[in-house]
């Protein structure tokens, strides 16, 4: 069953207003408010119309909507043993390597593995090329292209790393 407070849920998620959705679905900023907080039973073509909306809306999405905006990272002179340790941690296979809050590449597992014997090599002898670095006002769409080659990717505002996205965050926009 959809809930009010599950249309409440995903019409925050895409940033409309109550005043927006009302206007777009054609009906009252006071009727969505009553059928988000559960006070009116909505007619199912009200309903339909609703989701139909928001369904539409998450094409909008910018990547700073649904970036996670800690992002864990290494820093070029940090060991190899410590990637490892943060990898388990977070249960992770890649991080970006930040200098300044700026990106200069990643490790991953693989190379983790391949330097076992040296652990406290320093990354910056180790790193490969950066993850891609995408606006936080670009579209997830952008984002989906991206993802199909790369495991994550970087969000950034004026040249500073803010976010990162993963293939998971966009499981979490299926519902």
């Amino acid at each position: 069953m959809i809930s009010g407070v599950y249309l409440r849920e995903l019409r925050e998620k895409i940033g409309l207003t109550q005043t927006e959705l009302a206007e777009k679905v054609g009906i009252t900023q006071a009727h969505i408010a009553k059928i988000e907080n559960n006070k009116v039973d909505a007619r199912l073509s009200t309903i339909n119309k609703i989701l139909s909306v928001l369904e539409a809306g998450k094409n909008n999405l910018r990547c700073k909507d649904i970036m996670v905006k800690k992002v864990i990272y290494v820093s070029p002179n940090d060991t190899i043993k410590k990637v490892a340790k943060l990898m388990k941690l977070y249960s992770i296979s890649q991080l970006p390597v930040l200098k300044n809050n700026v990106s200069i590449g990643s490790i991953n597992e693989t190379t983790i593995i391949g330097s076992w014997n040296n652990p406290n090599s320093p990354v910056k002898n180790l790193m490969e090329k950066s993850l891609p670095l995408v606006d936080a006002d670009e579209t997830i769409d952008t984002v989906k292209s991206f993802l199909q080659t790369f495991s994550s990717i970087l969000i950034s505002e004026k040249g500073k790393v803010v976010g990162i996205i993963t293939k998971s965050d966009l499981f979490k926009l299926m519902k």
